[in-house]
């Protein structure tokens, strides 16, 4: 069960709107390494998970990452709010607003809506560990792309903490990952033992 706090986990106060940058920052709310993929892919991850503990990250981490889809739907929100026909056709954010309007829907960057295929819960705990670390540090790589692009403190600042908040994730799985593996079998797993095979 979650407990819903109703304020966003680091403030979005955008004055200014500008439709150019939403249609980048959108691809981490809905894009191949966003916050949507993100939190699904630990919440369902953390089902077939056998350590307590681990279960708990994925939970913990996989509902922070709610808040941060939320966190980036109120900066695309705020950036496209109040637009004329004549801003939004000048950013280019006409194709966008011919099939959402201003609605936040999940997206890359390039327009390629969401798919699920951008995530992997493969049910065995070493492969999923390594997957969200991967997945940390791309969302980590976008963020550091975003902020390359912006120059407005009052969405720089918030993606800044998100990107922060990337860096924790991963180091946070990189310990998970050392709780599994010492807990393995080293008879039976091949990263200490090579010439185990259990094909034979």
């Amino acid at each position: 069960m979650f407990q819903y706090e109703k304020r966003l986990q680091y403030p979005v106060n955008i004055k200014n709107p500008n439709p150019k940058l939403a249609k980048i920052i959108i691809t981490q709310y809905g894009g191949p390494d966003g916050e949507l993929g993100a939190s699904l892919r630990y919440l369902s991850q953390r089902f077939s998970m056998p350590h307590p503990e681990l279960k708990g990250l994925l939970t913990d981490i996989g509902t922070e990452e709610l808040g941060h889809l939320e966190m980036i739907g109120a900066i695309v929100y705020q950036l496209t709010r109040n637009l004329s026909i004549e801003e939004i056709k000048k950013a280019g954010f006409d194709d966008y607003f011919v099939d959402h309007t201003t609605g936040i829907y999940p997206q890359f960057a390039s327009g390629v809506p969401w798919t699920a295929a951008t995530i992997q819960s493969s049910g065995d705990l070493i492969a999923d560990l390594h997957e969200d670390l991967a997945a940390e540090q791309k969302a980590r790589k976008t963020y550091d792309n975003i902020l390359r692009l912006v120059d407005d403190p009052d969405v720089k600042e918030p993606i800044k903490f998100l990107r922060a908040r990337e860096v924790v994730h991963y180091q946070r799985f990189g310990e998970g990952l050392r709780i599994a593996t010492d807990r393995l079998d080293a008879k039976n797993f091949y990263a200490f033992n090579p010439s185990f095979d259990k094909c034979k």
